[in-house]
């Protein structure tokens, strides 16, 4: 299985999901760019449960339009629990008809800090819920790309890791929530 057909298996899945437990997702994306809400956008009727998309790959995106605190950044770190969970929380404050949010900020390097290449964090905000968030690990296998093109071979595929390791945590989140018992 390619990494497109997981990504858009996990898709569907998500789809499913949001329908049965009649949710509408608004996501905020740092490190992603846009790619979680464009995978989800690939299922048709999407537009049914999917609100839109915060697209805040600089931290003054996050401080402007979704009012993260600059002082929690400092004090935190941009790639952290802390900022991932605000992202969510203030997603779904701005995004009225939004009933979930999912957000992801991360380092995929190969400029990122010492003992951060490839870490990211996950929040989960909805209505009457308790906020989330989960860290992960986005490993790549360097190897299999050309020596110079292999920042931009691991930064993409760890975008893409990235992709079915939130929208799996997604669906987890609504399997939960609408005690619905996840296949495969």
């Amino acid at each position: 299985m390619t990494q497109q057909d997981a990504m858009d298996e996990v898709a569907f899945r998500a789809f499913d999901l949001l329908i049965r437990t009649r949710n509408v997702l608004v996501t905020a994306e740092s490190c992603t760019a846009g790619l979680i809400a464009a995978t989800l956008a690939r299922v048709p009727g999407m537009s049914a449960c999917l609100a839109g998309s915060f697209v805040v790959y600089q931290i003054d995106s996050k401080v402007a339009w979704l009012e993260v605190p600059a002082e929690m950044i400092i004090q935190h770190d941009v790639v952290s629990l802390q900022v991932a969970e605000t992202m969510a929380v203030q997603a779904l404050r701005k995004t009225a008809h939004a009933t979930i949010a999912m957000s992801i900020t991360g380092h995929l390097g190969p400029a990122a800090p010492e003992g951060l290449d490839g870490v990211a964090w996950l929040g989960f905000a909805g209505a009457g819920m308790a906020v989330s968030s989960k860290q992960f690990l986005l490993e790549v296998d360097a190897l299999q790309s050309e020596p110079d093109k292999r920042s931009l071979f691991v930064r993409h595929e760890r975008q893409k890791a990235a992709v079915v390791k939130s929208l799996a945590f997604l669906c987890h989140r609504l399997a939960e929530q609408g005690r619905v018992r996840l296949t495969s």
